[in-house]
């Protein structure tokens, strides 16, 4: 391709033809042409040698590193996995505790709406359920049906021993038996002229009470814990839930209307004994206020509804929920049954602050 080359057979062709052609130095050519090819021989397959060694080194070292990379990608994956599986844990531990607290925060809500309960024997708040708060809930919820009105605590249906437990540790004899009839005859009394069973106000124990002392619930946000006079030797203990719409000042010394014949109840570890009747609404709460001149242990009594009031109302009867929706003010504010004033004799009608036409729970 070089013309000028000297190795050009353009250029060589004369130098050739008058100094290689002759027979020693086309011998002495082809040696030294013999010797250079074994010479590229042999430098070509030392450097096929050094490739192939280098080349072993290289794959050597890469499975190494493959095997390396392949621990540390195995490390990472249980790392991974145990991330993942503590940050489940702990939304998983989240999510029970949300629960927890929207049950809770749906009992509460079903307490100030008076939604009654029928909670079986398996049916029970944990002992410790964390508030948004952070406070901490017993159980309070014993078995057998419990009516929960707006403002207070309704009694449980197992927590007082019943006549007939207590009968049963002693032995019978026929005085006993004669005595148990006897028992039975004040329930005849409330049956009325057609032989049916009464069911009317009349069976209600409503007074007037005096709250002596109140406090927190120490276990319950919503709760007051009061001590009310009720014209007994031994003040009673009432839960209320009225936090939320009465302020601790306002119903110290306060005086109001209570039932006291429904069955006592245990809430959040204390023993509810009577309970506050109030105007309610979804929106407010307003406790009825008796009339002036009253004093505790004062009854309430209804025109054209004579009798005595049951000594324990029978939860399983539910009296008190059968007449309750019939408990209401009027459009003058005045609480009635049926349209009926509740009355303090002698002194006057029982009324709610301000609410007319509201339900009383």
């Amino acid at each position: 391709h070089y013309p000028t080359h000297p190795y050009c057979m353009n250029s060589l062709l004369p130098t050739f033809v008058t100094t290689f052609w002759r027979p020693g130095n086309c011998l002495r050519l082809k040696y030294q042409l013999e010797s250079a090819a074994a010479l590229v021989v042999k430098m070509s397959e030392l450097n096929d040698a050094v490739v192939i060694t280098r080349l072993q080194t290289k794959a050597q070292v890469a499975s190494n590193m493959i095997t390396s990379l392949r621990k540390q990608l195995s490390q990472l994956k249980q790392q991974a996995i145990a991330s993942e599986t503590d940050r489940l844990s702990q939304e998983n531990e989240e999510l029970r505790e949300s629960v927890k607290r929207l049950q809770l925060k749906l009992t509460n809500t079903q307490i100030q709406n008076g939604v009654t309960l029928y909670p079986s024997p398996s049916d029970v708040i944990p002992p410790q359920v964390v508030t948004s708060l952070g406070k901490t809930m017993e159980s309070c919820v014993s078995n057998g049906p419990v009516t929960t009105p707006t403002t207070h605590v309704t009694p449980s249906l197992n927590n007082a021993p019943s006549p007939q437990t207590e009968n049963k540790t002693q032995p019978v004899t026929p005085d006993k038996t004669k005595a148990k009839k006897e028992t039975k005859k004040p329930t005849e009394s409330k049956k009325g002229p057609s032989g049916e069973v009464k069911m009317d106000v009349s069976r209600l124990d409503f007074r007037i009470g005096k709250i002596v002392s109140v406090k927190r619930h120490p276990d319950a946000e919503g709760l007051y814990v009061e001590e009310i006079d009720v014209g007994e030797e031994k003040n009673r203990t009432v839960i209320s839930g009225l936090v939320k719409h009465v302020t601790m000042e306002e119903m110290q010394d306060k005086l109001l209307v209570v039932i006291c014949n429904l069955k006592p109840a245990k809430m959040r570890g204390i023993v509810s004994e009577a309970m506050v009747m109030c105007a309610s609404s979804p929106d407010k709460v307003e406790i009825i206020n008796p009339p002036e001149g009253s004093i505790p242990g004062d009854r309430v009594s209804f025109e054209g509804y004579s009798g005595t009031p049951d000594t324990q109302l029978n939860p399983k009867k539910k009296v008190f929920e059968t007449l309750q929706p019939d408990l209401n003010t009027d459009s003058s504010r005045v609480a009635t049954y049926k349209g009926v004033p509740f009355v303090v004799e002698g002194k006057g009608a029982c009324i709610a602050p301000t609410m007319a036409n509201a339900a009383i729970k």
